[in-house]
């Protein structure tokens, strides 16, 4: 074969391929970056066609030689050609080059399906563990601020209005767990990759004895694909991976909601370091938050990447399919820009600054409107009653401009009996916090156990979900 022919089909073809379907059907800008894969699973079933009495020892030694020499050279800068279809194209090509006639022996017994699908497996599984170091580091900042803000407060937001006070460590922390759920999304996408299709053929399965058991261990797989036809045509763990990459990127855009907020005149509780923002081409008194800004937007392109293989998937008959080659890059894309996107939140919230004076400034007697119901209940009254007491107070504070806690105490007495002078204390936003000590509340030591339970998550192997094979 020579270079500008090399195929790895197209004996029963009598007349070339058309210019038009060769640039439609080249894949190997897309895949290229498989090669790594490509190359350890090739050395394995080497190695299997010898258990299987396909190659002699020597014949399995030189092409495992040759495809180390092939990754040596890929690694160095070694660059498609013009002829190369695909990545496995391409490094069959390479290993001709090498190793010459042995190299022709390599594809017994396999197809690119299972080729592909091993490959693609393998790269879902490496990059999973990169996303999740990534997402730790993300969540070793939040930890570190939130060990400093445990004593100040913060006002919590319903329907963007002011709620009631919480610790700030406790705001901090409400975006730490959905990170953690996030993991275990990532780790549950690795595990569905865990599933070894080689040795599946192209459909049917390969008819030499190849000791796929050994291909698992030596590849790092957790299981055998139970059906060759299921194991070539399923991507539902791209469709799992696009899925953490979409709630991950979710929860990153709405931390960074909540910092562009935080971060604006009108709230000022937050402001931003010089490296992580940019500055405005016509006004030079902005400070631009746009690593958050875009992490915000992206979340919709992650969003976009799954609706695209959901959709090609989903109406596709058994076994593989071409439409399956564009399984790669949205996946590609989406971890891409998740693995540029941690490293930048991470870096904006790590040298943010919490205006504490102006978080505390933004606490007002009326969050403690719940308080006040709940003193009444304390004394007897229903809750439901209660609740329309507190509510004529409101209005009242707010028809005479006037703060709960600074209205006279005949106020009170006047609106219920049951209220005494100690309501006052009722009013204070530290007592408000310290009062909801529940596990999984804002009082201080719910939070402190909750920054313990999170140093914790974080020192733990992240959990998986049992998965069928």
């Amino acid at each position: 074969m020579t270079a500008d022919s090399h195929k790895l089909w197209g004996g029963r073809f009598a007349a070339p391929t058309a210019h038009a379907l060769d640039a439609l059907n080249r894949s190997i800008a897309t895949d290229f970056r498989l090669w790594p894969f490509d190359i350890r699973l090739s050395q394995a079933w080497a190695s299997a066609l010898a258990e299987a009495g396909v190659l002699t020892e020597e014949e399995r030694d030189q092409i495992r030689g040759g495809l180390d020499v092939v990754a040596e050279k890929l690694a160095k800068g070694a660059q498609p050609e013009g002829s190369d279809e695909d990545v496995h194209t391409m490094i069959d090509r390479m290993l001709h080059i090498e190793i010459g006639e042995p190299a022709s022996r390599l594809h017994t017994g396999r197809s690119r399906n299972d080729q592909v699908a091993t490959a693609t497996r393998m790269w879902t599984m490496d990059a999973s563990a990169r996303v999740d170091t990534a997402v730790q580091a993300l969540q070793r900042v939040m930890l570190e601020h939130a060990e400093r803000l445990r004593a100040t407060l913060i006002p919590a937001y319903t329907h963007m209005q002011r709620a009631q006070p919480v610790s700030a460590a406790h705001w901090m922390l409400s975006h730490f767990w959905p990170l953690e759920r996030d993991r275990i999304r990532v780790a549950n996408a690795a595990a569905s990759a865990a599933t070894l299709p080689l040795g599946s053929g192209a459909i049917a399965g390969c008819a030499f004895p190849v000791p796929r058991d050994q291909i698992r261990k030596e590849l790092g797989f957790a299981s055998i694909s139970r059906n060759s036809i299921d194991a070539t045509g399923d991507r539902d763990f791209v469709a799992d991976m696009l899925y953490a990459m979409t709630m991950l990127g979710v929860h990153l855009s709405r931390l960074s909601e909540d910092l562009i907020l935080y971060g604006s005149s009108e709230f000022g509780f937050v402001t931003f370091g010089d490296t992580f923002s940019t500055g405005s081409s016509m006004m030079p008194q902005k400070r631009n938050p746009d690593a958050l800004e875009i992490a915000r937007g992206s979340a919709g392109r992650m969003l976009g990447n799954l609706t695209s293989i959901v959709a090609t998937i989903k109406s596709l008959p058994s076994g593989y399919n071409k439409d399956l080659q564009d399984d790669k890059r949205p996946m590609f894309d989406s971890v891409d820009t998740m693995l540029l996107i941690l490293p930048a939140v991470a870096g904006t919230l790590g040298e943010l600054r919490f205006n504490e004076q102006r978080m505390r400034a933004a606490l007002s007697s009326s969050m403690m409107a719940t308080d006040l119901a709940d003193y009444l209940v304390a004394k007897g009254t229903s809750f439901r009653e209660a609740h329309g007491v507190v509510g004529t107070l409101i209005r009242t504070s707010e028809t005479n401009g006037v703060e709960l806690d600074k209205m006279p105490f005949k106020t009170f007495a006047a609106a219920h009996p049951s209220f005494d002078h100690d309501v006052f204390d009722w009013l204070s936003p530290d007592a408000s916090v310290a009062r909801r000590n529940v596990p999984g509340g804002t009082g201080p030591d719910a939070v402190d156990d909750q920054i313990a339970a999170a140093h914790s998550a974080l020192g733990a192997a992240v959990r998986r979900l049992q998965l069928i094979p």
